[in-house]
């Protein structure tokens, strides 16, 4: 079985984290030569490791909530709730395992989330489906499909470049997320958005999307934080490195207990515990983590890891854990945030 060599995690390891660093600078952070690092980087791509996709901040598109829905469909309804939840104009990321599906959704209004849930099992397509909804204009979404935490403890690497990055909340200094989009910016965000699909249908590699030599318009969006460049890992397609793999995919919800901080949760888990959740979603009243499972030996130094199982009850109750392998998922809507414009005005509308 193919497994990676040292050199094609780091690369992996520096991809996932997405800055926008100057080439040179990524090639010392990684420490090989220019050209195993090109040549590592387009084979990340065209083997399927990674992805390239533009996640916009949900509040300037008018879309100031966020919903995430796990669903157990019923066996014989299975394609029916999928096609349907697929449907949804809102919907902009589909994982269909076996069991268990995951979606989420951009919404205007904070009830259509939630009504899509309770249809779905009113129309009894799916036991009840769990349903958080968080206002993206804070900080309720700190971790947002970020691999870079996993992967770079998979690979036994020093700390992370930038986990987590986190979907709405702030943005820089140049952006405020209560702005409306111009029509001219509403274009340059389109741009960007439909950028890794219209590669694709132009044959472009996939390790052309990235943000170097984009137009100021686009970059400004990047800037303002209205738009972030990401690079998402497929864990049922990257070979396991040095025998271990991060192959199940686990979702974890709760009720957080009187008092706990989200915060804390987390910090305990990715500095004790050694879990590095790629999502994390704190709601009202539920929170939910998203974790890749993977076998991997003690420490070398010797040192022990805090037990995940009890540190989540200190924090949550009525616990639901939920674990599919991860070749069992089909990306049946892979992050099309493009689906969100219906339409984009062009470079002569007011700037």
């Amino acid at each position: 079985m193919r497994t990676l060599t040292d050199a094609e995690s780091r690369v992996i390891a520096v991809l996932l984290a997405a800055r926008p660093d100057r080439e040179r600078e990524r090639l010392h952070q990684v420490g090989v030569p220019r050209s195993t690092y090109h040549a590592v980087r387009r084979r990340s791509y065209d083997e399927g490791w990674l992805r390239d996709r533009y996640v916009p901040h949900p509040v300037p598109l008018g879309r100031p909530f966020v919903t995430f829905l796990l669903a157990r469909p019923y066996a014989d309804r299975f394609e029916e709730l999928v096609t349907r939840t697929a449907a949804d104009p809102g919907t902009v990321v589909l994982w269909a395992g076996t069991q268990l599906v995951l979606a989420v959704g951009f919404h205007g209004k904070s009830t259509d989330g939630p009504r899509l849930a309770r249809k779905l099992a009113d129309d009894r397509l799916a036991a009840p489906p769990i349903a958080l909804t968080s206002s993206a204009d804070g900080p309720f979404v700190p971790v947002y499909f970020d691999f870079e935490g996993l992967w770079c403890h998979l690979a036994d690497l020093e700390g992370t470049l930038a986990y987590p990055h986190g979907l709405g909340g702030g943005t820089t200094e140049e952006g405020d997320a209560s702005e409306t989009l111009s029509s001219h910016q509403a274009w340059a965000v389109g741009e960007l958005l439909r950028r890794p699909f219209v590669a694709t249908e132009q044959g472009r590699g996939g390790h052309l999307v990235g943000p170097f030599g984009l137009p100021f318009s686009q970059r400004k969006m990047l800037a303002r934080g209205w738009v972030t460049h990401r690079t998402i890992l497929d864990p049922a397609r990257v070979p396991p490195y040095r025998g271990k793999a991060a192959d199940q995919v686990v979702f974890v919800t709760g009720t957080p207990r009187p008092g706990v901080r989200a915060e804390l949760l987390f910090s305990t888990l990715s500095r004790e515990s050694r879990v590095f959740p790629f999502l994390f979603v704190v709601g009202t009243d539920r929170w939910l983590l998203g974790a890749l499972g993977a076998a991997t030996p003690p420490p070398a130094d010797g040192s022990t890891r805090r037990p995940v199982l009890p540190t989540l009850r200190e924090y949550l109750e009525g616990i639901e854990i939920l674990q599919e392998p991860a070749e069992g998922f089909r990306a049946l809507v892979d992050h099309r945030y493009d689906r969100l414009l219906e339409s984009t005005p062009g470079p002569s509308a007011k700037r």
